[in-house]
């Protein structure tokens, strides 16, 4: 078991740990829990699949318990090793770690043998009907279904045929085997389900040893027997696949069987919660890749720069709830600017720049001024940048005809540099075309910080690079992935990605891949894993210092 999961046995109390409370107390698996995180290797895992995780390993974790990562691989044509490794690599980065390593694909001959001892009990039978006579058969919400011709074929011939579908006599389609339950159910998911279908693919575990593959419902619950599982966790949209789950196990007469609890899945504003949907972004070229940073799967979320602890901490506050919601996504936000706020330094970097000629400035004269790392951490010192009668400033600091209560640079103001002087500007000097060439300014020599100076006072204080030293910067400002047209539907938003370029003070030229900043007045970023080069220098935005979320 990882520090981490010895470390949150403090995690709050749900409605899943009281159950689990209660079967201790009883003594219904003895003193044991053990959960398993269950995923289909067919995409990469999004904020929705980290709620799962967080929830069965901390759960493990509080009871000292054991957790396993089990790969429910039984739909060869979606599946790929790729996913594995991509899974594998976010359960690890999250901080958690695993105790065994998995697949269904293991138990094939063991579902195998169970399917026919289902057949030999009358319980499950070979159907040849199409999909559409299937669903046509089984009836509606309101009209119970009605029997397959197959249904009542003799057990000898049912095992001949499910013994054919093995040996690949049968094509994809042909038929299928469904288990012998009540086709007048009102629960549809008991209407005779299909146990298993033919696939002639090739596994990615597997490669060519099976042509016939277990359906999730069936398998799940085997594969949960198995291992011992006691609490199956899963979401709330299995409900109603639960007495399916007690069906199989309890024809099968698993002892002391595994019981599944559901909880509601995450809902998230502004944000794709479906692995398929997602694909298809991939696939049709709308982002860069899994890992695009706008894209909220943890692989996306690691390469934007949110922390595992942020993750962590924002499955803590959602909680476990028995009923759907919808949480903003401005919650997330919130716990990586927590999360970060006292772990990152402080760089000056300015947007859309300004330049500032301080006219009465010495021609020749180059300062080191003293700038602190972080103001909420005084322990991480201080560092110190140039600085010289040329300058950039941002471009949101300066406005030539100011609206009203600006405070910032416009002429005829004097504004702080932060860490630096006073300056007033005088005069601007434009282009041909009309755009900003430059900023005549002068500076007062009394009013460097620190001096001690308090003859007056300027509401504004901006920040500011030195000009021949500033390291140009490429910036990747991300939005929302999602959001709402005027019909209040969600759609891909079209400005999701704003790519500007930047000047940041020298130090910025030595950030590293995956090193983390606070860019002054602005907000939080991270070297781009990919992108972010010796020669180049590639920022990923995380996100903004304000927060629009409230308590």
């Amino acid at each position: 078991m990882s520090e981490i999961e010895k470390n949150e046995t403090q995690i709050s109390s749900n409605f899943i740990h009281n159950i689990i409370d209660k079967d201790l107390e009883t003594g219904k698996y003895g003193d044991k829990v053990y959960t398993r995180f269950p995923p289909e290797p067919n995409g990469y895992l999004h904020i929705g699949h980290a709620k799962s995780i967080c929830l069965n390993f901390s759960t493990a974790g509080k009871y000292n318990g054991k957790c396993n990562l089990r790969y429910d691989d039984t739909n060869p044509g979606k599946e790929d090793i790729e996913y594995v490794d991509s899974i594998e690599a976010d359960v690890k980065w999250l901080g958690f770690n695993w105790t065994e390593r998995l697949f269904a694909s293991d138990y094939f001959e063991k579902m195998y043998q169970c399917a026919m001892e289902l057949i030999k009990k009358g319980k499950a039978y070979v159907c040849e009907l199409t999909a559409g006579e299937m669903k046509e058969y089984r009836g509606t919400l309101t009209e119970p279904g009605k029997d397959s011709p197959s249904r009542n074929r003799s057990i000898d011939e049912n095992l001949k045929l499910f013994d054919e579908m093995r040996n690949g006599l049968h094509a994809d389609g042909e038929m299928v085997l469904r288990a012998k339950i009540d086709m007048s159910s009102p629960n549809i998911n008991l209407r005779d389900p299909i146990l298993y279908r033919i696939a002639h693919q090739t596994h990615h575990n597997t490669g060519d040893d099976w042509c016939i593959y277990p359906m999730y419902d069936y398998a799940h619950p085997i594969e949960d027997a198995i291992e011992g599982i006691t609490h199956s966790i899963c979401t709330l949209e299995f409900a109603d696949h639960r007495p399916l789950y007690d069906w199989v196990l309890s024809e099968l007469e698993w002892p002391t069987p595994p019981q599944q609890i559901e909880f509601a899945r995450l809902n998230l504003t502004n944000t794709i919660m479906s692995k398929r949907h997602l694909k298809g972004l991939v696939d049709n070229n709308q982002v860069e890749g899994w890992d695009d940073p706008r894209m909220p799967t943890i692989a996306g979320l690691r390469r934007r720069g949110y922390t595992p602890e942020s993750i962590r901490d924002f499955c803590d506050r959602i909680g476990v709830s028995k009923a759907n919601s919808m949480v903003d996504i401005a919650l997330l936000e919130h716990c990586i600017r927590e999360d970060l706020k006292a772990k990152v330094e402080s760089r000056n970097v300015v947007e859309n720049p300004v330049k500032v000629i301080i006219t009465n400035y010495p021609e020749d004269k180059l300062e080191e001024m003293e700038i602190e790392n972080n103001k909420e951490v005084p322990e991480m010192g201080t560092r110190m940048i140039p600085f010289s009668k040329e300058l950039y400033v941002d471009g949101e600091d300066f406005q030539e005809f100011p609206q009203k209560k600006y405070f910032r640079l416009f002429p005829g103001n004097e504004v702080r540099l932060k860490g630096a002087y006073f300056i007033k500007c005088n005069e601007v000097i434009k282009n041909e075309d009309g755009s900003i060439k430059e900023l005549l300014c002068t500076y007062d020599p009394e009013t460097k910080s620190g001096s001690g100076f308090e003859a007056r006072k300027v509401k504004g204080t901006i920040h500011w690079v030195e000009a021949k030293s500033a390291v140009e910067i490429t910036i990747k400002a991300y939005g929302y992935l999602m959001i709402e047209n005027e019909d209040g539907e969600n759609i891909i938003n079209p400005d999701s990605l704003k790519i500007l370029k930047a000047y940041g003070e020298p130090s910025i030229k030595d950030a590293a891949s995956g090193e983390k900043f606070q860019f002054f007045r602005h907000g939080y970023y991270i070297g781009d894993e990919i992108l972010n080069t010796k020669d180049e220098k590639v920022f990923n935005k995380i996100v903004d210092l304000k927060s629009s979320w409230k308590k």
